[in-house]
């Protein structure tokens, strides 16, 4: 995957990723357009799909509202590579078929607008605009497995009844 980094910073709560005023919208897209309206009302104008977070510190802390992982994937980010995540958004993210990366290197050593490709299977970050590679640990099979299905329940729907 590759796509342009939209960059933050630390302590980004679930609660300025999807304010709470939208916790009842059902539909992926509509919350895609609400995405980051706590930090940035502009946002969902300036992803273009396949643009990848880049963010410091305890991304996703806060409540641990689903919603969030959601509306990030739904606006058309790819893939976050973050210094570190809150433990539940991780999870939820995954769930959700969102590709969550740990390689505080590469956060500290691209800008926003870097062009970069994300290479989940090789565990590796390109950064195009600077000519560097970063590693990373690549999540085992099982999760690669959810990611290319869309998420947990997709893989379940997908794979019921196979032994």
């Amino acid at each position: 995957m590759a796509g342009k980094v939209y960059k933050m910073g630390a302590d980004v709560d679930t609660d300025v990723i999807l304010p709470g005023r939208y916790l009842d919208v059902t539909d992926h897209e509509e919350l895609g357009r609400h995405c980051m309206e706590g930090i940035d009302p502009d946002y969902a104008k300036k992803i273009q799909k396949g643009d990848v977070i880049f963010a410091a510190n305890n991304f996703g802390c806060g409540s641990s509202r689903e919603h969030a992982a959601i509306a990030i994937k739904s606006s058309g980010i790819t893939a976050i590579v973050a210094e570190s995540f809150a433990r539940i958004f991780f999870r939820n993210a995954i769930n959700n078929g969102l590709p969550v990366i740990e390689c505080p290197e590469a956060v500290r050593a691209t800008d926003y607008g870097d062009e970069v490709e994300v290479d989940l299977t090789a565990g590796c970050i390109n950064n195009l605009t600077k000519g560097s590679t970063f590693h990373f640990i690549p999540q085992p099979e099982y999760i690669q497995k959810l990611y290319a299905a869309g998420g947990l329940l997709p893989y379940m729907k997908n794979n019921l009844g196979e032994k």
